[in-house]
């Protein structure tokens, strides 16, 4: 069964090429902003950390409405030191926008982000932000990604698919430069033609690979992934097992809460289907790679192999003349409780008490 009203897609690019200003206009062209509505600039950066140095992080989920069709979005991170967030997303979705900017072209970790996508074998559709930079070089720019995509060995059909000339910051998008957009109509009309739509049995045993973790203080962790099969229910018993562990199973436990994403909320959902990108909860110790499945049919589902961090540091309680003079959180039992706690969400990290009491190494 193909569910023609639901496209997944994330957006890959370098840092600073754009994606989460794009995003910010395909939310509001989208109709999930009202037109009085105030936001801040690059709404999906929501972490302290990537709003103050202007990058993204962690990957998010979002989802706008383009007709009748529902299309949910993934802002990744543009990075290798994020390497963990960007390879796991990419099990959620089945395609996505290869963005550039038409001034600095292809960067190193274009490279990077575009090679997992084409390991994964996602169609790639191209855009090339930023035409209205007086500086904008679209043409040798186009042809800077060609030479990139042949290296990487990417499938024909990919040069095959229309190019898209965006300015994010303007909200236009169009086929021809020729041509200047005037809104974002022509990148959703590519999407919904040449990002296909979810595939799977939506009447077979539920089966679910989390790609991603929230924290909640009142519910704990939270499992997001795309439904691969079949439908869940709130309330209904499930099993998890992991395809890395063996297929080890857990005993049947209920799943408490639903929600699926709608413009920059959760909405609580009573059912989900095949092709939907679900949050859920019920098991505490729930983790990225698992497979949540109806207990009929248990089957995990393979997961890709984490990037290894790339970075080792030691943080540590301050010692300086200046200690205890600013700051909230300043003993080693608030850092060690803050470190521990992104191990809730991070896949990626690694976190182990250092040799003294006052030290941790990450």
């Amino acid at each position: 069964m193909v569910r023609e009203d639901i496209r997944n897609i994330a957006i890959i690019a370098h840092v600073d090429h754009g994606k989460t200003t794009l995003v910010d206009q395909m939310l509001k062209q989208g109709n999930v902003l009202r037109t009085n509505q105030q936001i801040a600039d690059r709404v999906m950066d929501s972490n302290d950390l990537e709003r103050e140095r202007g990058i993204t992080i962690l990957a998010k989920n979002t989802a706008v409405h383009y007709g009748s069709t529902k299309i949910n979005i993934v802002d990744t991170p543009g990075h290798a030191d994020f390497g963990g967030e960007v390879e796991r997303i990419l099990k959620m979705v089945d395609g996505v926008l290869l963005l550039v900017d038409s001034f600095e072209g292809p960067m190193p970790q274009t490279r990077f982000v575009l090679s997992k996508a084409l390991a994964l074998k996602l169609p790639v559709l191209l855009v090339i932000n930023k035409v209205d930079r007086p500086d904008a070089r679209c043409d040798e720019v186009v042809d800077e990604i060609v030479d990139l995509l042949d290296e990487l060995d990417a499938d024909p059909e990919t040069l095959d698919r229309p190019i898209l000339y965006v300015s994010a910051r303007k909200g236009t998008a169009t086929t021809d430069l020729a041509e200047p957009g005037v809104d974002l109509k022509p990148l959703f009309e590519t999407i919904l033609k040449y990002i296909p739509a979810p595939e799977g049995d939506e009447n077979g045993p539920a089966q679910v690979l989390i790609s991603t973790i929230d924290y909640n203080d009142y519910v704990g962790r939270i499992g997001i992934g795309r439904i691969s099969r079949g439908k869940l229910s709130d309330g209904m018993m499930v099993v998890r097992c992991n395809a890395q562990n063996e297929g080890a199973l857990t005993p049947p436990w209920r799943l408490t809460a639903l929600s699926v994403f709608d413009g920059l909320k959760r909405v609580p959902a009573p059912t989900v289907s095949m092709g939907d990108i679900v949050a859920l909860t019920g098991l505490p110790d729930i983790s990225i790679g698992d497979t949540v499945c109806d207990p009929s049919l248990v089957e995990p589902l393979p997961f890709v192999a984490i990037t290894e961090p790339t970075v080792t540091m030691t943080f540590s309680v301050n010692d300086s003349p200046f200690a205890g003079r600013e700051g909230q959180y300043v003993t080693s039992r608030h850092l060690r409780a803050r470190l521990y706690r992104e191990l809730e969400t991070d896949v990626s990290l690694r976190v182990k008490d250092g040799d003294t009491p006052d030290c941790f190494e990450v």
